[in-house]
C-alpha cells in the first residue's frame, strides 16, 4: 500500500510537534506546509524535506491523502471548509472554533459530506484510560474536580478572548473533553470569572475562572482554570465514586479503594504518537480507532463555551443531550 501524503496548514507550536511525529512514520510523506507566515512554513517544511505554498488552495492541489488543519482558534472554518469541498479527510487541532456557529457549520458539512475527521485531543489515548474505565464500570461517578492551573502562552493572541476563547476553552477543553469521556454529559453549568486579566499586554480574559457542573446521570463536578503562574501546576481530574477515588492526568491514574493506593503510569508522548497513527491509519483503511472524530469534539467545544459563556454573563447555561431534553427556561441554553 503506498505512503499517505499528507499537507499541513499551519506552522506553529502544535503544527510542528504533529509534524515531527508524522515524519517518524514511515508510512507518511509529509508533502507540504503552508502559514499565513511564509518564513515560518519554509522553516518547518525545510525541517522534513517538504515544500512551501503560498496558501491552502495550492497546498490541496499537491495530490494528498490528508491534511492536518493546526491554526489558531480563531482562525479555523475556512481551512477546514477547503479540505471539505476538497473531499479529503482532515486532522483539526482543538478547539475546533473560537465560537460554535463556526464549529456548527463544519461539523454540519463534515456529516453532509461523510468524510473521515479526527480532532487533537490526544488524552483519550492515554495508556490508563482502560483502566479508569473498568474501574468506573459497575460503580456510578458522584463528583468529578477537574483543573487547569498553568501560565499564560507565549503567542500574542492567547490572552485576548476574540482570539482564543480564553484558558477553558484553549486549555482546559483537554480536561472537559476526558471528563465527558469518563463521565458522561453535562447539563448544566455555573461559572465564574474573577474578571481581572493576567499581567500581559491587551489581555482581556479572565486570569482563573472556576465552575460548577451538573451531569445528566446526577454527578456533580467542578472546572478550575488559571493562566497566572510562571509554570504548569496543575492538569487533570479527580473522580470519586462509591470507595473509589481516581486521580488522573498526562502522567499517569492514581488508584485509590479498598485495596490501598498505587499509581500506574503513562506516558504522554506516547498518546500524542498514537493519536497520528490512529488518524493515519484510518485514512489509509487499515484502522479503526479514531476516538474523536469532529463530531464528537463538538460536544466539548459545547462544554468549553458554556462555561466561558457563564463566567462571562454571570447566568447559568443549560446544554441540551438526547439524555436531558427538558430544560428550564431560565439562563442562556446552548443546544447539542
Amino acid at each position: 500500500m503506498r505512503r499517505c501524503r499528507v499537507g499541513l496548514v499551519g506552522a506553529g507550536g502544535v503544527a510542528q510537534r504533529h509534524a515531527r511525529v508524522l515524519a517518524g512514520f514511515e508510512d507518511v510523506d509529509l508533502v507540504g506546509v503552508t502559514d499565513v507566515v511564509p518564513d515560518a512554513a519554509a522553516a518547518l517544511a525545510a525541517q522534513h524535506g517538504a515544500q512551501t505554498y503560498a496558501d491552502v488552495a495550492e497546498l490541496l492541489a499537491a495530490g494528498l491523502d490528508a491534511v492536518y488543519v493546526c491554526v489558531p482558534p480563531f482562525a479555523h472554518g475556512p481551512a477546514e471548509q477547503a479540505v471539505l469541498d476538497a473531499g479529503l479527510p482532515m486532522f483539526v487541532e482543538k478547539p475546533v472554533a473560537v465560537d460554535l456557529a463556526t464549529a456548527e457549520r463544519i461539523a454540519d458539512e463534515v456529516t453532509r459530506r461523510g468524510l473521515l475527521t479526527a480532532v487533537g485531543h490526544h488524552w483519550r489515548y492515554l495508556s490508563v484510560l482502560d483502566e479508569a474505565r473498568e474501574l468506573l464500570a459497575d460503580r456510578p461517578v458522584r463528583m468529578v474536580s477537574g483543573a487547569w492551573l498553568d501560565k499564560v502562552p507565549p503567542v500574542a493572541w492567547w490572552s485576548r478572548r476574540d482570539r482564543s476563547g480564553g484558558p477553558v476553552v484553549e486549555q482546559a477543553a483537554h480536561v472537559l473533553d476526558l471528563i465527558r469521556a469518563l463521565v458522561g454529559e453535562v447539563t448544566e453549568v455555573t461559572a465564574y470569572g474573577n474578571g481581572t486579566p493576567p499581567p500581559v499586554d491587551g489581555a482581556d480574559i479572565d486570569s482563573v475562572t472556576t465552575a460548577v457542573l451538573r451531569f445528566a446521570d446526577g454527578a456533580v463536578g467542578t472546572l478550575s482554570a488559571a493562566c497566572v503562574l510562571d509554570w504548569k501546576q496543575r492538569a487533570g481530574l479527580e473522580i470519586l465514586a462509591d470507595g473509589l477515588a481516581l486521580s488522573l492526568t498526562e502522567e499517569g491514574l492514581t488508584i485509590r479503594d479498598a485495596d490501598g493506593e498505587r499509581h500506574i503510569p503513562a506516558d504522554p508522548e506516547a498518546a500524542r504518537v498514537a493519536v497520528d497513527r490512529a488518524f493515519v491509519d484510518a485514512v489509509r483503511g487499515v484502522g479503526d480507532d479514531v476516538r474523536v472524530p469532529y463530531a464528537e469534539a463538538l460536544g466539548t467545544q459545547r462544554l468549553a463555551l458554556a462555561v466561558a459563556d457563564s463566567a462571562r454573563t454571570g447566568q447559568p447555561v443549560r446544554i441540551a443531550t438526547a439524555s436531558a431534553p427538558a430544560l428550564l427556561s431560565t439562563g442562556v441554553t446552548v443546544d447539542a
